[in-house]
């Protein structure tokens, strides 16, 4: 298939610029594979769409503050946005603005006594910045770094971090997301203790969201498109509760397309979840066949992206975007702080 296959059009009112009033107000458009059809829903009624016996997999990762805002030594405001450490434990792998400005040797100074040293200009943007400091790098970047929230949500730099608790999950644990694994936004703790009460296992697993989560399909032909890999792990007691669940036919339920990614990258040639720390390496496209998750939670992504790719090759290309145009002739809310649909 094409890229250009995986367009829709959307208009620019739809894009949610703020979260919900309450995390679990969101609404939720269910589609089924097996008949071909969707329907509206709300989100609270997810425990009803789950089954007992089903293992519901949430990703834990914890997004930390990796957007920059400084000063260089020509006083020109400059943003750095981290996306990854480098094998020297100082420096990183970041996207700068104004890119052009921002070249090698140039210092920015960010408040709180750090600074920061382009060392190396990468491609697309991307350059190695190395930092100066005093003290622990993650307290000084919990002071001044802000919540590194999507370009497709306005927003103002400067002021006060609103989104550091709403663009987060309620189980959050493990840090290292440059980005949220947003259809778990939708959660909280009294959903969860719904789904529990229904005989759903609830079990984490960890992938931090790196920059392939949202960097763009730059092949139109989908056999040459693969997505950078990404951190995950695994512990032995859910890959315990996994295979059991795999091996009695049960629903592995993926709470979002980063867990579906790494439930996928985990399973070996024997249809078994492998436990443990691994890179999840997986590009999935339409022809793949799922061979660990039989239903998924998942927000509405961006046309032409390799997210909007993985849930059409889960749902069915046809299916998905045509509930994809039914979602926005029905004015759903789309993208990280938006509505969610649930594929069963």
């Amino acid at each position: 298939m094409r890229l250009s296959d995986f367009e829709y059009d959307l208009p620019e009112a739809l894009i949610a610029q703020d979260p919900p009033d309450e995390r679990e107000s969101s609404r939720m458009l269910v589609v089924n594979r097996h008949t071909g059809t969707f329907q509206d829903d709300a989100f609270v009624s997810l425990s009803d769409r789950l089954r007992a016996g089903d293992v519901l997999v949430l990703n834990n990762t914890k997004v930390f503050p990796a957007r920059l805002f400084g000063t260089s030594d020509t006083g020109a405001r400059a943003e750095i946005f981290l996306v990854g450490r480098t094998a020297d434990p100082t420096s990183w792998e970041a996207l700068a603005r104004p890119a052009r400005r921002l070249k090698e040797g140039k210092l920015i100074e960010f408040g709180a006594g750090l600074k920061g040293r382009i060392t190396k200009s990468l491609p697309e943007g991307r350059v190695i910045i190395e930092f100066e400091f005093v003290g622990e790098f993650d307290e000084i970047l919990g002071q001044v770094g802000r919540t590194p929230l999507p370009p497709y949500i306005k927003w103002e730099a400067g002021g006060i971090d609103e989104d550091r608790d709403r663009y987060q999950t309620v189980y959050a644990k493990s840090s290292g997301a440059i980005a949220a694994p947003t259809a778990g936004l939708h959660f909280t703790d009294e959903v969860l203790r719904r789904i529990k009460a229904k005989g759903v296992e609830v079990v984490e697993i960890t992938l931090h969201v790196g920059y392939g989560t949202f960097e763009p399909v730059r092949a139109d032909d989908l056999s040459r498109h693969s997505v950078l890999p990404e951190r995950y792990e695994i512990g032995e007691s859910v890959a315990g509760i996994l295979n059991a669940a795999l091996r009695e036919d049960r629903r592995v339920v993926a709470v979002g397309t980063t867990t579906t990614r790494a439930l996928e990258t985990a399973v070996n040639k024997h249809g078994e979840i492998i436990a443990g720390p691994a890179l999840a390496d997986l590009t999935i496209t339409p022809g793949y066949r799922f061979e660990a998750v039989g239903a998924l939670l998942t927000n509405f992504h961006l046309p032409q992206s390799s997210l909007l790719i993985l849930v059409s090759t889960f749902g069915g290309h046809e299916l998905i975007m045509n509930a994809y145009r039914h979602a926005v002739a029905e004015r759903y809310r789309f993208y990280s702080y938006g509505d969610c649909m649930f594929i069963e």
